[in-house]
């Protein structure tokens, strides 16, 4: 295929997601920064155990919670599934209902999954932002310029290995590909009791540094940090195992390490944006662009000869 077929395909893919390429990139964007400020929150003072079970049977006495979030830096815990707003754990009162960081990522990961409720809307422009990649590659190397073009094209290859590496790791999501390494080990007949699960974790790791503890997949399962990296942990009545990593969740999210990860998501998501929107701008000037008169053109080419 000739190279300015490659770029009409490129420029015809582009525009046609556009509008879902974009809200994807920006709340990628925004979800870039949750390792960040989740690792920010833990540690610190020890949280008491017991004072978190206190709290889970007082604001879940039905026990029908379907797991704990807890943010040490605020000295905060949230009930997940019972209508509980975030509990102050030194008063044990509510704390008083704001706008949070927490509903804006909330936002972000439900838009960026699943845009206007659909799945497969996200999965078909990730695939469409691979191939937009590859046609790219096929046109081979630019002439990098202080132009328009020359940064679109410019950003578009030093950043290649960020830039390509996201949506594969999010096609693999996607597809239920997680490469882990090693077997997970068997989830109880039946999981624990939210503050047994507490009780459990707390025996072998501080509460600090925990991010929640719920069921998941039909397994009570632990989210916490250790040397920055976000782990997950399956809690059963003999202790908590680790399970196998999902490398693809891991990269994509930027959990692998919170401080080096996290950052490298962030320039990969600023360098997605540059090239939507240097792209769309691209095409915009061309279709504004005046045609040159047919005497013009006939004079440039007698001229030229």
């Amino acid at each position: 295929m000739s190279k300015p077929a490659l770029l009409t395909l490129h420029r015809w893919i582009t525009l046609v997601f556009a509008l879902p390429l974009l809200a994807i990139i920006v709340t990628g964007l925004i979800l870039s920064f949750e390792p960040l400020v989740q690792f920010s929150g833990v540690g610190g003072t020890a949280i008491d155990p017991a004072r978190i079970v206190e709290l889970v049977k007082r604001y879940d006495p039905g026990g029908k919670a379907r797991g704990v979030s807890l943010n040490a830096g605020n000295r905060q815990m949230t009930v997940q599934g019972a209508g509980a707003p975030a509990i102050d754990l030194a008063t044990g009162e509510p704390v008083a209902a704001n706008s949070s960081l927490s509903d804006l990522f909330l936002w972000a990961r439900v838009t960026h999954e699943r845009l206007l409720g659909q799945a497969w809307l996200v999965t078909s422009s990730t695939i469409a932002m691979v191939f937009l990649m590859v046609l790219g590659i096929l046109m081979g190397l630019p002439r990098l310029r202080n132009t328009l073009s020359g940064w679109h094209k410019g950003t578009a290859w030093f950043a290649l290995p960020l830039i390509l590496l996201s949506p594969l790791t999010g096609l693999c999501m996607a597809f239920g590909l997680t490469f882990q390494s090693g077997t997970a080990p068997a989830g109880a007949s039946r999981p624990l009791s939210l503050p047994d699960a507490v009780r459990v974790v707390a025996d072998s790791h501080d509460l600090s540094h925990v991010i929640s503890i719920g069921v998941r997949g039909g397994r009570m399962m632990a989210r916490l940090y250790e040397d920055g990296e976000l782990r997950a942990y399956a809690v059963n009545p003999s202790g908590v195992t680790p399970l196998p990593r999902n490398w693809p969740r891991l990269i994509h999210e930027g959990n692998w390490s919170a401080l080096i990860a996290a950052p490298l998501n962030v320039v990969t998501s600023i360098a997605l944006l540059t090239l939507l929107s240097t792209g769309l701008l691209i095409w915009v000037r061309r279709r504004l662009r005046k045609p040159r008169p047919r005497s013009d053109r006939q004079a440039a080419t007698a001229l030229a000869g």
